[in-house]
């Protein structure tokens, strides 16, 4: 089984990073980041406290999610709301909730499992998901560049480079911070700075980094 684990701070290149892994290694790809903002969506929707686990928690046992090219909430095409700004800055705190984290580690274990392998990014990947997964990466850019992306992406212009900067300094913060699952470089991860790569070149560097025996 090749699993091959991409964890990194928010705009480090994870996604595409992992789209192109997946690609080149013709494995499927979970972005478990869209697990948690799935379900952030859920608890807003109903009307939650996102600092309410239990309540969260209990919510997401009847909630069926779905993560592939879409994001399916019960059924329902979820994919761009997900996305949205509420959702954005309520997800770091939910996903700090243990009992949240134990629920949604085990599906995405079960995602796994299910196809033999995989190229999976999040945050607790390498370090707490699959731990002896074939090959860890940690992804991480400058504050500065992650900023410069995370402003391109939402079409908000240079000028909102140090906001959406500041913004994920924050979300840094919650995610290493939190007790649960930390954002951290597990151990046997290789670290690879995506600040001045391209796309192709951050993926080429993982899959020399693949061992040669899978």
């Amino acid at each position: 089984m090749t699993l091959v684990a991409i964890d990194g701070p928010a705009g480090a290149g994870k996604s595409s990073v992992a789209a192109g892994v997946a690609a080149r290694l013709g494995l499927e790809r979970l972005d478990t980041g869209a697990m948690y903002r799935a379900i952030t969506l859920a608890s807003l929707r109903a009307g939650i406290d996102p600092a309410d686990g239990t309540a969260i928690a209990k919510l997401l046992t009847g909630s069926a999610i779905y993560v592939g090219e879409q994001v399916l909430l019960d059924g329902e095409d979820v994919t761009v709301e997900i996305r949205s700004a509420h959702v954005t800055a309520a997800v770091s705190q939910v996903a700090a909730h243990p009992e949240v984290r134990q629920e949604l580690v085990a599906r995405q274990r079960a995602w796994a499992e299910h196809r033999r392998g995989g190229v999976v990014e999040g945050r607790d990947i390498g370090s707490v998901v699959f731990p002896d997964a074939t090959l860890k990466i940690y992804l991480t850019a400058s504050t500065e560049e992650r900023g410069r992306r995370r402003a391109s992406q939402e079409q908000r212009g240079d000028a909102a480079t140090w906001a959406a900067a500041t913004e994920l300094e924050n979300r840094d913060q919650l995610d290493s911070s939190r007790q649960a699952s930390p954002l951290v470089v597990a151990p046997g991860a290789h670290v690879i700075d995506s600040t001045k790569a391209t796309l192709e070149e951050v993926v080429e560097q993982v899959l020399e980094l693949l061992p040669c025996t899978q």
